[in-house]
């Protein structure tokens, strides 16, 4: 049995070439859109405003700029990336976007908004009752008026950077490598591997250390087998979006890739056995949900291929 989610990547061009291309197209893309912020940067340098030495100290690089400011530049590059992506799509492998999104005849919002409102509310709880928990260190930080500036920038932006994450790793990537190995476990392994090593910049992992990487591959291995047992990515999409805006809007650190306006501040010290917690307790509890409700079946065909 094939799995027809990665089948559908036939009903466009689908050769070596198309593929490179689309690459070279989507990584010119982010690179052109990343010059905004590190332009912003060096003329701050110039200006005295900051000190070149320490500008690759991504700590440092939170303190030069409103926080605002600073995630939409941070984002910008995605919504680069994902407009090259548009183009790779329609004008090289010339198929349309629902092909790239789903199996099914168009993309299932319901899907999409269940998904959110699941992982959404489950990330909120758990931010909530570890600020009812933890009242001295997990702090109060609204301000009304920053805020009001974040949630526009977070609903605008965020939702394409994560987009834009998902349909690189479980939709251009695991089409392509699916059809060209013939298999479904191999585009699984490469893009949650993938997925995971391209957060290594992260300052997560800095003040973690690489263990943190189990949650990120980890996290890709969830959003590949959601997206492969259910023949699409809906579900991946709503997850994804809801992790990094939901965390966005409610709390923030001082040693995470979005550092925001939130509604709390975390003060207290990190743990890796927390986050690696989440890996083992809810992935396996979310894929059982999602399995009930939309009856996945035929396991081994869809994973392995």
């Amino acid at each position: 049995m094939e799995n027809n989610y990665i089948a559908q990547a036939r009903k466009g061009k689908t050769g070596v070439f198309a593929y490179i291309g689309g690459i070279i197209l989507i990584t010119v893309g982010v690179f052109l859109f990343s010059i905004p912020y590190s332009s912003k940067i060096q003329s701050l340098v110039s200006q005295g405003l900051a000190d070149a030495s320490k500008v690759e100290d991504f700590n440092y690089l939170m303190t030069l700029m409103d926080s605002n400011l600073t995630l939409l530049y941070m984002t910008f590059p995605f919504l680069g990336g994902m407009l090259m992506l548009i183009v790779a799509v329609r004008f090289l492998h010339r198929f349309r976007w629902t092909h790239l999104t789903t199996a099914r005849p168009s993309v299932d919002w319901k899907r999409i908004c269940f998904s959110f409102l699941i992982w959404g509310g489950i990330n909120a709880a758990m931010i909530l009752l570890g600020a009812a928990l933890n009242t001295e260190e997990v702090i109060w930080n609204f301000n009304a008026e920053k805020f009001a500036v974040l949630f526009v920038i977070a609903l605008l932006m965020i939702p394409i950077q994560t987009s834009f994450e998902e349909y690189v790793f479980r939709g251009y990537l695991m089409q392509g490598l699916g059809l060209a190995t013939k298999t479904n476990w191999f585009p699984l392994l490469f893009t949650s591997v993938a997925f995971g090593l391209m957060h290594l910049s992260n300052p997560e992992v800095a003040k973690l250390g690489y263990g943190i990487m189990i949650f990120y591959i980890g996290t890709g291995f969830l959003l590949g087998v959601i997206t492969l047992m259910d023949e699409g990515m809906e579900l991946s999409l709503g997850f994804h979006a809801a992790n990094n805006l939901i965390t966005a809007l409610l709390v923030t650190t001082d040693w995470t890739a979005f550092q925001t306006h939130a509604v709390f501040r975390d003060q207290s010290q990190p743990n890796l056995w927390l986050e690696l917690g989440l890996v083992a307790g809810l992935f396996p509890l979310l894929i059982y949900i999602f399995a009930k409700k939309y009856q996945w079946s035929h396991w081994k065909q869809k994973l392995i291929g």
